[in-house]
């Protein structure tokens, strides 16, 4: 009898362990993507791996497997991307299908952004993750009624709050959670942190939708010069800023991969400013004259700073329904930050080409933006 209870013991033991494992290889995974989309949009990071894990079941669930759908979402009228149908409350209900994890990503951060019901969410402290979970259940987003509880359970167990602290640069990079802001110091770099020190204080940016100090961090090294501040260690966390004089609002946008990837379902490459367009279009087959048109650009040489090139034409409608302007940027940067042609969108804003748009602003994404939808 004990022995046929130690056994059972331990087998209870091991898939506690093995369920462990999996959840914390999932945060593994996806961390940075968490931080990314907090600086990018103010969802808590905590938050949004907190609903990963439970609405994807670690990246196991069934809809995650087949539609790359990590949070549940819905089609809703407003979707016109690629769509599977699985049991939910009903039968063959209509969900969003993603290119990669990281569209499911962003797409629940404009989720939440842009609906109404989510809207007084971002009046609370980014770091009241418990707040956020009632929140969240308040406005819809789960029926279940201890939804807000299993959010908390996880936050509280993984110590998930501590990429919220990341990404408002108000924790300084652990070993967990260090490999998304903290970047490689090339010898050369190291050489000139002296001189470049008076300067850092300007590198600093304030994020116009949390209201906090952040660091820009971008991927492209050859692009961007790593400081250390003064006041900080070597081995902290490092601030990002280009090594020509391109714009603040060009520093503080979230990193994007290496090669392809996706945006609104649509093929795209960041390159650093002086890329020939040429050679792109060259080595992907296409004709320039058609990759100045996926792009809404004029006869060009190269790029003049740091950007997105989409290398097939973009969708006539967003991912979401709207954008909020950022501090100086252009209806071009909009368009291509949301892979929306735009003309498009000079058309649902009735905008014109050389129209100025203030931070804070509402560009429509959609011919008419739907508002007050529920998941």
């Amino acid at each position: 009898m004990k022995t046929r209870i130690l056994i059972l013991f331990f087998c209870l033991t091991a898939l506690l362990s093995e369920g462990q494992d999996k959840t914390q290889a999932y945060i593994d995974t996806y961390k940075n993507i968490a931080i990314a989309e907090m600086r990018r949009t103010g969802v808590p990071a905590a938050i949004t791996l907190a609903q990963g894990i439970e609405e994807s079941g670690c990246g196991d669930g069934d809809l995650c497997k087949i539609s790359n759908n990590h949070f549940g979402i819905k089609c809703k009228n407003e979707w016109t991307g690629a769509k599977v149908y699985h049991d939910d409350d009903l039968k063959s209900e209509c969900f969003r299908s993603y290119t990669t994890p990281e569209e499911s990503f962003k797409d629940h951060s404009d989720f939440l952004k842009t609906r109404e019901p989510y809207a007084f969410l971002f009046d609370l402290d980014p770091k009241d993750y418990k707040g956020w979970a009632y929140g969240l259940k308040k406005a819809g987003y789960a029926t279940e009624k201890d939804y807000p509880a299993r959010l908390i359970k996880l936050i509280d167990d993984y110590n998930l709050n501590q990429y919220s602290l990341v990404a408002l640069n108000e924790k300084s990079n652990t070993e967990d959670a260090g490999s998304f802001a903290k970047q490689t110091v090339d010898t050369p770099a190291k050489d000139s942190l002296a001189k470049q020190e008076t300067a850092s204080e300007s590198a600093i940016v304030k994020d116009t939708v949390l209201g906090e100090l952040i660091i820009p961090v971008n991927f492209h090294k050859q692009t961007f010069t790593t400081i250390v501040p003064a006041e900080t260690k070597e081995d902290s966390v490092s601030i990002i800023t280009p090594s020509s004089n391109n714009s603040v609002k060009e520093m503080v946008k979230s990193s994007y991969p290496d090669g392809v990837f996706s945006i609104n379902h649509t093929k795209v490459i960041y390159v650093p400013e002086g890329t020939s367009l040429l050679a792109i279009a060259s080595k992907n087959g296409i004709a320039l004259s058609s990759l100045l048109s996926f792009n809404d650009m004029d006869e060009v040489d190269v790029t003049t700073s740091p950007q997105l090139i989409f290398l097939e034409k973009k969708q006539t409608r967003g991912g979401g329904d709207i954008h909020i302007v950022k501090a100086h940027e252009s209806l071009f940067e909009i368009s291509q930050e949301e892979g929306v042609r735009l003309e498009k969108i000079l058309e649902y804003n009735k905008l014109k080409k050389e129209s100025i748009v203030k931070q804070g602003e509402k560009i429509l994404l959609h011919p008419t933006a739907t508002f007050g939808l529920s998941r």
